[in-house]
């Protein structure tokens, strides 16, 4: 009895230093689940996996990976530092790579036109901005700078691409409108990303003209929710979820920053509303996945 009893205060003395980034060990699972399965599509279906890069859309969710990657490096950071410095390096790596082979595609075409431009279209060069998060443990800071500049002046390029596409042509699929949230991340990441850089400088205006442009996407999307409720479930709603979740972060350190309670008021009215639509997007997910409906050739 005596032992069990020093063993719960053993656990329990333990239990103060359980550290947050194992959170990030259910990321690093999922991912490398997700990234065995696709290795046996490029395996097995190797012109399936060449026909999604040549696709205007699809081709642009490659880069994802290598900024996960990135990303992830900072979770494991505080449990192995040799396995964070390997996950930024192939992820930083993997996404130049990625940078100059879309980019180039994009440059020398003749097949793209206005109609296929998505926001999606970000993720590739924009996810730039996203490197220093993580890169100023890993890597000198004028290469964090280097990432971030490229970053900051394609989104403002993207960015008027876009939004003369979404003026000026016929609307996107229906499908597709859950990657306009995908709008919230580039200054949202990049409020983050800014700060990384300037670990020791007060919220500057710089710093508050990216922030309030995330938060204005994110309100302006939010007079949207009705509409964005009616389109039926796809995978493409997961798109909700990244854009959400930067903002949150983005307020809670403004919060941190500047201790002005709105900005605490919206980090966790944006994350209630985050965790309600994980679990419910989740539950779809599954429900696809029970009925078989997940991996089956594209409607014509």
């Amino acid at each position: 009895m005596e032992n069990m009893t020093n063993n719960n205060t053993s656990f329990m003395e333990r239990l103060k230093y359980f550290p947050v980034g194992l959170f990030g060990s259910v990321l690093g699972f999922t991912g490398l689940t997700l990234a065995v399965i696709y290795a046996l599509k490029v395996i097995k279906h190797f012109q399936s996996v060449v026909n999604e890069f040549s696709h205007p859309v699809a081709m642009n969710f490659f880069p994802a990976l290598t900024i996960s990657l990135m990303l992830l490096s900072v979770l494991y950071l505080p449990i192995n530092n040799t396995l964070a410095t390997s996950l930024f390096y192939v992820g930083a790596t993997g996404h130049i790579i990625l940078t100059f082979y879309i980019m180039q595609t994009w440059l020398m075409h003749d097949k793209w036109k206005i109609q296929q431009m998505t926001p999606a279209w970000f993720i590739p060069i924009v996810g730039n901005i996203a490197a220093p998060i993580a890169g100023v443990n890993f890597i000198p800071l004028e290469l964090n700078w280097y990432f971030f500049s490229v970053g900051l002046v394609f989104w403002l390029i993207l960015q008027v691409i876009v939004m003369y596409r979404l003026f000026f042509h016929p609307p996107m699929m229906r499908i597709l409108e859950p990657t306009l949230f995908i709008l919230i991340a580039p200054p949202a990441i990049g409020f983050i990303s800014y700060l990384a850089l300037h670990p020791n400088q007060p919220i500057d205006d710089f710093a508050r003209i990216l922030y309030y442009t995330g938060l204005f996407f994110m309100l302006l999307l939010a007079t949207q929710v009705v509409r964005l409720s009616k389109i039926p479930f796809a995978l493409s709603w997961w798109a909700y979820t990244f854009p959400l979740s930067v903002i949150a972060s983005a307020s809670f350190i403004m919060y941190e920053r500047l201790r002005i309670e709105a900005f605490q008021v919206i980090g966790v009215l944006i994350l209630s509303v985050l965790s309600a639509l994980v679990v419910h997007l989740l539950f779809k997910t599954i429900k696809v996945i029970k009925n078989k409906k997940l991996c089956v050739p594209p409607a014509h």
